[in-house]
């Protein structure tokens, strides 16, 4: 139970590779905020799964790109559980198009949820994960990110701009032993993956050098590490999840 006493805070838990970090944080012992911002249904049923397995966990609703959400979560949280030790910072939208049929808004949009989201919740635990012992920043990031990727340039420019704010961040939470680290997987086998055409995902396929894709155990599994002690020395690091993809 190596993240015992541990409170740990991942948005965008209530599916796909967000439920499977806060299931696997839950099982090593960490209390888990459970954020989300609408399933409300399946946010509980992430709760209760983890206190099924002998945890603790509690859904907290909060749309990340709105403060005063984010601000209210921070206060529950601290309520219940007193200081954040960890803060996963998972959630995150698409709104794929062509750069030349991209709207302003569209751009917008997901850079408030994907970057101005992260701001918001890193913000309103900042104190937290500099004042805990063994505190925590674990930001998820993508391999488009690395690559770019055809139809996402908002997307990719978000998750390009993770990696510069996650070596910020380590390089100011230094000094207080916290640490700060990323990572970015390759495609995942969520709900995502799947409504993508089945000639598209063999041509992704084709690139990926273990030749499957990444299941949330493969990247749930890097994120617990990262919570825990074993990563007490690392810290600024990008963890490519990939399957082998070169960038």
């Amino acid at each position: 139970m190596m993240l015992e006493n541990q409170t740990c805070v991942v948005t965008g838990a209530s599916r796909g590779i967000g439920r499977g970090i806060a299931e696997e944080l839950g099982r090593h012992g960490a209390d888990v905020v459970v954020n989300y911002r609408s399933s409300e249904a399946a946010a509980n049923d992430v709760a209760d799964e983890i206190e099924r397995a002998g945890g603790s966990a509690v859904p907290v609703q909060a749309d990340v790109s709105e403060v005063q959400e984010v601000e209210a979560m921070a206060d529950r949280v601290t309520d219940i559980y007193g200081r954040t030790d960890v803060l996963v910072n998972n959630a995150g939208i698409t709104l794929d198009k062509k750069f030349e049929n991209m709207t302003k808004e569209d751009w917008e949009r997901v850079i408030d949820v994907n970057l101005g989201g992260v701001y918001n919740t890193t913000n309103a635990f900042f104190e937290d994960l500099k004042t805990a012992d063994d505190g925590r920043l674990i930001n998820i990031s993508s391999v488009v990110g690395q690559q770019g990727n055809y139809g996402q340039a908002n997307y990719a420019t978000t998750k390009s701009g993770l990696f510069g704010f996650t070596r910020t961040l380590a390089l100011e939470l230094a000094s207080t032993g916290s640490t700060a680290n990323c990572v970015a997987p390759g495609f995942v086998e969520t709900d995502m993956l799947e409504e993508v055409p089945e000639r598209v995902q063999q041509k992704i396929l084709d690139r990926i050098p273990l030749n499957r894709f990444a299941t949330v155990d493969d990247v749930a599994g890097i994120v617990r590490f990262l919570a825990g002690p074993d990563s007490s020395y690392m810290t600024g690091q990008i963890l490519a999840v990939n399957g082998g993809m070169e960038w």
